[in-house]
């Protein structure tokens, strides 16, 4: 059980997903970065709260942010106050944020964030994707692909049963 619950907050796992995300994009390789967060901040995440659905990685002077990431303010009695969708600094290191910039640069190819986890440390981290955007067909063939892989098991499981 990687997950441990105590008073509703996650210590370790999913903090916020993108589930579109793989949906809308076809993933071609993923990287782990850390998150530049405050403490209010880490709240908040711990609390489960924050959406990335609408998210984004991009370059701001050399570095990799995620901008329009939204995480709710901590109501816990905290005085420091923090913009809910301010952009965020991502740690990679030098070869990590040349190979992605380079990446971007090629045309059709985008940085999406999949998900803020907590790693085993306890370190808010961020898995991003290089993503080529995809069509309507490609999407309409991901979804027929998927009904048939669940139509399959369905199928192998109940031949199992002698039916």
């Amino acid at each position: 059980m990687a997950e441990k619950r105590k008073s509703g907050m996650i210590s370790t796992g999913i903090a916020a997903q993108n589930r579109k995300g793989r949906f809308n994009y076809t993933i071609l390789e993923t990287i782990e970065a850390g998150l530049v967060l405050k403490g209010p901040e880490v709240k908040s995440l711990r609390l489960g709260r924050a959406t990335i659905n609408e998210a984004y990685a991009g370059d701001r002077d050399g570095e990799i942010w995620l901008f329009n990431s939204y995480i709710p303010e901590y109501q816990g009695g905290v005085l420091s106050r923090f913009e809910t969708r301010a952009p965020r600094k991502l740690l990679l290191h030098g070869k990590q944020v040349d190979k992605l910039l380079g990446a971007v640069a090629r045309e059709g190819v985008t940085l999406v964030p999949l998900d803020i986890h907590f790693n085993a440390r306890g370190l808010a981290k961020v898995t991003l994707g290089i993503g080529e955007g995809r069509k309507k067909a490609d999407k309409r063939q991901a979804i027929a692909d998927r009904d048939w892989q669940r139509d399959k098991a369905r199928l192998m499981r109940n031949k199992g049963r002698g039916d």
